[in-house]
């Protein structure tokens, strides 16, 4: 007994794809579906044979690879910018000098959110007296930070400080660090490409680290060993190369550093409050004898830098955000060989990353995050978002930090010392691809956010009035993922129409089809719900 094959919805296009094995892995490219061929509804086979529409030139592999890692979505203006400069390296290397680079649209963004410059003091009268609480500037500094993204010139020093914001983790939701969040933003931003040591010394004096991690009330008579613990556990050496007496002397060696909490909340460093006394840390050691301790501090912070411990460790977590989640131990010695001949500079270890064949091998092997994902959307959809009106929180500046969070993750909010993980398994649930797809579907659909926001419309994306379906495919797939399309890519397209639509390859697409008329969503999603989509 014969069965009619069953309708194609956008379930059981989804249910046909392996996508979540390709998100676990990094592999794929467009959803992947059993076979080449197809039969129609009249029983014959019919072959997807991805079309060619002669577009603006695309980036070769290679450089693509680099712009995936290193930016926040590819798009066609991006594209240009990296052919004009030419080629991904000569890009690189330029990005790697981010003041050289324009940046007037990410710049202003701060007129949005005036709130974010506000000093400590002021931040606080305002959260106590119930004018704006420090949650709301928090959450308003994380859409700050998504509306960068989007529309940043300069994605690699973005990436850098994210990437270090997260190795020296403060969360944005907290009774006191809202304070002087921002204040650490910025000082993270101004050394994200210098060197790790200036780095180390700027976050572990910093109000807002002393003040989560309670350096900014330790003192000589009651030391807390929060931060001197974190400091090695996490910041620099890692486990199993310090012990307990350690700990205790690195505490020691920190304090001074003071916020007067809940009052004024000046910072200053308090000689009256330094712990003074021979302190050593592992190979490190100083008489510590002056009441003003911030030299020893500049002492340990340099040993700590340049450790061959935290060469190692910094190696790796670069490997892990920008490589592979299992790198070689071979390419982590060569970086962290790289890193202590350059007295812990951070560009030439990133240059020799990019430049090894390692990085090079692992293209597609890395899932973006929740909140890079968001990002990519919105940038590769090519969407306009307005300033924000004050308590709207329907508009797209505000609701993008509702989808990134929909889908499981928003800047800079992991609750604990370590950060954000860089690997794909954290990432990869079928939750969390669900919960993406959800999104795609309401963005593509122009269905939310609706205000404050412009998409371009279906007659916007066609490059000619009449095209064929299999050519119209690999046009939105150069505009969506700056690569060709494939046959697996084409054939989920196709059945991604309603099947009354009757579209097949070699259909012609005008403004009186269906697709155009109300259901071009689908084309656009069933492209952003493709692994090259969901991966860097």
């Amino acid at each position: 007994m014969s069965h009619a094959p069953a309708p194609t919805t956008r379930r059981s296009v989804l249910q046909r794809g392996a996508i979540v094995s390709a998100l676990s892995t990094g592999t794929g490219s467009g959803l992947v579906l059993a076979g080449a061929e197809q039969a129609d509804a009249r029983g014959k086979r019919q072959r997807f044979k991805p079309g060619r529409f002669k577009g603006a030139p695309l980036l070769r592999a290679p450089d693509r690879h680099v712009v995936n890692r290193f930016s926040y979505g590819n798009t066609p203006a991006l594209t240009k910018q990296v052919r004009r400069a030419g080629g991904a390296q000569q890009w690189f290397e330029q990005q790697l000098s981010p003041e050289t680079i324009s940046d007037t649209q990410a710049d202003a963004l701060l007129d949005w959110w005036p709130s974010l410059t506000r000093g400590p003091l002021d931040l606080w009268k305002r959260n106590t007296s119930g004018v704006e609480g420090g949650w709301k500037v928090m959450a308003d500094y994380q859409r700050w930070i998504l509306i960068r993204r989007v529309v940043t010139n300069r994605p690699v020093a973005e990436m850098m400080a994210d990437f270090w914001m997260n190795h020296f983790n403060v969360p944005v939701h907290g009774d006191a660090t809202f304070t002087y969040r921002f204040d650490y933003d910025k000082a993270i931003r101004r050394d994200a490409l210098g060197t790790f040591e200036d780095l180390l010394r700027t976050a572990v004096t910093h109000p807002a680290m002393g003040i989560y991690l309670d350096n900014a009330v330790s003192t000589k008579k009651q030391p807390n060993e929060n931060l001197g613990r974190e400091l090695l556990e996490l910041h620099t050496v890692g486990v199993g190369n310090y012990n307990e007496t350690d700990v205790k002397s690195s505490a020691r060696i920190l304090t001074g550093y003071l916020v007067d909490m809940w009052r004024s909340w000046d910072a200053r460093y308090s000689a009256d409050d330094h712990w003074t006394g021979p302190v050593a840390v592992m190979g490190f050691s100083a008489p510590n004898q002056a009441a003003d301790g911030r030299s020893v501090v500049e002492d340990y912070v340099r040993y700590l830098a340049r450790h061959p411990a935290t060469a190692r460790r910094v190696a790796r977590k670069l490997c892990v955000k920008f490589v592979r989640d299992d790198p070689s131990a071979a390419l982590v010695d060569a970086l962290a060989d790289v890193y202590l001949r350059n007295n812990t500079a951070i560009k030439p270890v990133l240059k020799a990353l990019v430049a090894s064949a390692e990085f090079k091998e692992s293209a597609r092997l890395k899932v973006r995050d929740p909140s890079e994902e968001i990002v990519a959307t919105y940038r590769v959809l090519g969407v306009k978002v307005t300033d924000p009106p004050a308590g709207d929180s329907s508009h797209a500046a505000h609701a993008i930090l509702w989808q990134a969070g929909g889908i499981g993750a928003v800047p800079l909010d992991w609750p604990r010392p370590d950060g954000q993980p860089a690997d794909n398994q954290s990432w990869s649930s079928p939750a969390r691809l669900l919960a993406s797809m959800e999104t795609h579907w309401a963005m593509a659909g122009r269905w939310w956010p609706k205000e404050g926001i412009s998409y371009r419309s279906p007659e916007d994306w066609m490059p000619k009035r009449r095209i064929r379906y299999a050519l119209l495919v690999d046009h939105m797939s150069q505009q969506l993922l700056g690569r060709r399309s494939n046959r697996r890519l084409l054939k989920a397209c196709v059945q991604a129409c309603p099947r009354q639509w009757r579209v097949r390859p070699k259909t012609v697409i005008s403004a009186g089809h269906p697709l155009m008329q109300y259901g071009f969503y689908r084309l656009i999603v069933t492209i952003l719900d493709s692994p090259d989509h969901f991966t860097r």
